[in-house]
């Protein structure tokens, strides 16, 4: 019993005292990610995931691994008992949020308001700012009535509307890889466009320099999605043929 027990406590020591490589693949809504950075915060060991998102490191229990991307939200992993026993460790990431780039301001056209000869009388005696753009109702010459001229206060009101501006925001343009990963999974593409595993990042680079993807993405159809990947995955292929 006790040898037994000697046994299991030396087994469950080394564990945690000696470096073990750990295997595993990174991935993204069953995408795999290719090109991740690996780092092991303890050991400054780094490794890098293939084109098919596997990767490998030496860690040890309680080590803290950090796999950052440029595309993808960094993400930190410590290894336990359990992580360290695994054959093959899946590790998802995030898709970064695309930040607002810019904020356009356009000007908007004032409309003509009308008053009546009591209402700039009004105005008048208020001593209100001038105002652009009012015209008088059945005003006509001469300029001067009732001691008030007309004519200079028309003036003024027209300095007093002043062109409002209004503020929009320009939404990010739509990413057509990045719908497209989000609705159209890897097996769509292995299994029904017959695009390898390690050619599906190329082939999705092949549609995005096709202009017509921009206005696919924008218009957020997955249907269209779909049938334009279809399209361009004959010519994908027939390329790929020409460069053999």
């Amino acid at each position: 019993m006790n040898i037994k027990l000697l046994s299991t406590l030396l087994l469950f020591t080394s564990q945690f005292s000696f470096s073990q490589t750990i295997k595993g693949k990174i991935v993204f809504n069953n995408y795999t990610i290719p090109k991740v950075d690996i780092i092991n915060i303890n050991s400054k060991i780094l490794s890098v995931s293939d084109a098919n998102g596997y990767f490998s490191i030496v860690a040890k229990i309680n080590d803290t691994l950090v796999f950052t991307s440029k595309e993808y939200e960094l993400k930190k992993i410590v290894i336990s008992p359990e992580t360290i026993n695994k054959d093959n460790l899946l590790v998802e990431l995030i898709l970064k949020a695309e930040e607002l780039k810019e904020v356009v301001i356009s000007k908007v056209g004032h409309k003509t308001t009308w008053l009546t000869k009591e209402e700039i009388e009004q105005i008048k005696l208020n001593s209100s700012r001038p105002k652009q753009g009012l015209k008088i109702i059945d005003y006509k010459e001469p300029a001067m009535l009732f001691g008030v001229d007309f004519i200079h206060i028309g003036k003024q009101i027209h300095k007093l509307f002043k062109k409002e501006e209004s503020i929009k925001t320009e939404l990010p343009k739509a990413n057509f890889k990045d719908f497209t990963k989000a609705n159209c999974d890897q097996n769509y593409f292995i299994n029904t466009l017959k695009i390898k595993p390690d050619e599906i990042e190329l082939f999705l680079d092949f549609c995005d320099a096709d202009t017509k993807s921009k206005t696919i993405a924008a218009s957020e159809n997955v249907l269209s999605t779909m049938d334009f990947l279809l399209e361009k995955s004959i010519a994908f292929k027939k390329q790929i043929v020409l460069e053999k």
